[in-house]
């Protein structure tokens, strides 16, 4: 989430509750396990990371706000987010919000992401059934080998879905 929320940053600075309605908005059914005080917690670890800088704003009538933006050192992590390919999850909510966070911030072309991660993702399968080539069909590793493959094969064919979503979808 941390990542995300630095992308979302990027396309201009946000007070913590914008930037969980942004988060809420990106992850729809999803969101529902997002704890709302796990923002503000956060935005707090990276404002001591260095990466993000808050401003308290006065408003009339309420209490004043912090309204967070990026350092450079946090545009240059949201660069380095937004070229990672590595893919650790089953669920993949976070290669989600960076397509979400690459459109909003124009930082990055979605289908340009997407097309990384598959060829990323092609490559691991590839390297995956060489290693299952090797291996004895009664050797039990070869289960955990063909359960692997049949994951990555499914999240190729998500990103296609990705894919064809982001062509249709005017975001340009």
């Amino acid at each position: 989430m941390k990542d995300a929320l630095l992308a979302l940053l990027a396309k201009e600075p946000a007070h913590g509750y914008e930037l969980r309605g942004r988060l809420v908005a990106a992850l729809g059914p999803a969101a529902a396990a997002l704890n709302p005080g796990q923002v503000y917690v956060t935005l707090s670890r990276l404002e001591k990371a260095g990466l993000v800088r808050v401003e308290e704003v006065e408003q009339a009538g309420h209490p004043d706000k912090k309204v967070y933006e990026l350092t450079a050192a946090g545009r240059e992590r949201v660069t380095e987010w937004l070229e990672d390919r590595s893919w650790q999850k089953v669920a993949p909510v976070d290669f989600h919000l960076k397509l979400v966070a690459a459109v909003a911030t124009r930082l990055a072309d979605p289908i340009a992401l997407v097309d990384g991660q598959r060829i990323e993702l092609l490559r691991q399968l590839h390297e995956l059934q060489e290693v299952a080539r090797t291996q004895s069909p009664e050797d039990s590793g070869a289960l955990l080998l063909e359960g692997a493959a049949m994951r990555l094969q499914a999240d190729i064919r998500w990103l296609e879905v990705c894919e064809r979503y982001w062509t249709e979808k005017e975001w340009t």
